[in-house]
């Protein structure tokens, strides 16, 4: 018999697929992965809509900018070094602020919800002030931090506070009481119970708390930049008021909005991420 027909007659395998995934995490749906590209289309069907309107006159320009006068305005501000001197400082203002408020959040979410005697010292306290208004409190902080950068970045945190302190502490009070009892069997240390099961499980909406304060920090911003600042979006935005300057507001409230949507779309994605489990559990 020759070679070649012994090998004719030896059985062919096949040559074993590479694993595209790592073991024992679950395969994401081709429909499930992020695609931003659909997200946009209500933004670009508004945008359509406000410049047809101001084209046709529907939308003054004295009462609105037209898109058109906004992006104009915004190539001369970015060509001058303005408008990217303002974002910087108050990106530089938003950041600061949102980690303060969110480590001190976590940290009293911690506090309150992994004890009952920290619950009962922490929670009426933080119930009491987040019932305080948030902006009532700027001439307060006027007079203890100045007219500098200290109050707007306590504004800021002040604001980023509660929904960070109130959405993880209903994490942690809600996670379920069954993996407890599973922890405990597996003999588990309290150090290993929280690390391994209370804050997995609290994880998705201490993310929840997050993306509502960074829309909360964005607010308090625009509210602190427009009160004693001489730099950032809210002074830009402010100064053209004094000069009626409506496309200069606009632009200010638009770059204001798009870096809200840049942080919440930052978050989305840590979640997705940070949560991929889930999407195996509900079938995403």
């Amino acid at each position: 018999m020759s070679t070649s027909s012994v090998d004719l007659a030896r059985p062919k395998t096949r040559a074993r697929p590479r694993p595209s995934r790592l073991p024992g995490v679950p395969a994401v749906p081709a429909a499930a992965r992020f695609r931003p590209g659909p997200r946009v289309l209500s933004p670009l069907a508004l945008l359509a809509l406000w410049q047809l309107a101001s084209s046709t006159g529907v939308l003054p320009e004295r009462l609105l900018a037209a898109p058109a006068t906004v992006a104009g305005t915004a190539v001369t501000l970015a060509a001058e070094g303005t408008l990217g001197e303002a974002v910087a400082i108050s990106l530089q203002r938003a950041f600061a602020g949102f980690l303060i408020g969110a480590a001190a959040g976590l940290a009293l979410a911690l506090l309150a919800g992994l004890s009952r005697p920290g619950e009962h010292v922490v929670d009426p306290p933080m119930q009491m002030l987040r019932a305080l208004p948030l902006f009532g409190l700027i001439p307060l902080f006027i007079l203890w931090f100045g007219i500098g950068e200290t109050p707007k970045v306590v504004l800021v945190a002040f604001g980023v506070l509660f929904p960070v302190y109130l959405n993880t502490y209903a994490g942690i009070r809600g996670v379920d009481a069954k993996l407890a009892e599973v922890g405990r069997v597996l003999r588990l240390g309290r150090a290993a119970l929280i690390r391994h099961i209370v804050l997995p499980g609290a994880l998705p909406q201490t993310l929840v708390g997050v993306r509502q304060s960074l829309g909360v920090a964005w607010l308090a911003l625009i509210v602190a930049e427009q009160i004693n600042a001489s730099s950032g979006l809210g002074f830009m935005i402010n100064d053209a008021r004094e000069f009626l300057r409506i496309d200069v507001v606009v632009l200010g409230l638009l770059v204001y909005a798009l870096l809200g949507l840049a942080t919440d779309g930052l978050v989305r994605l840590l979640e997705r991420r940070a949560l991929s489990w889930r999407r195996g559990l509900l079938g995403d």
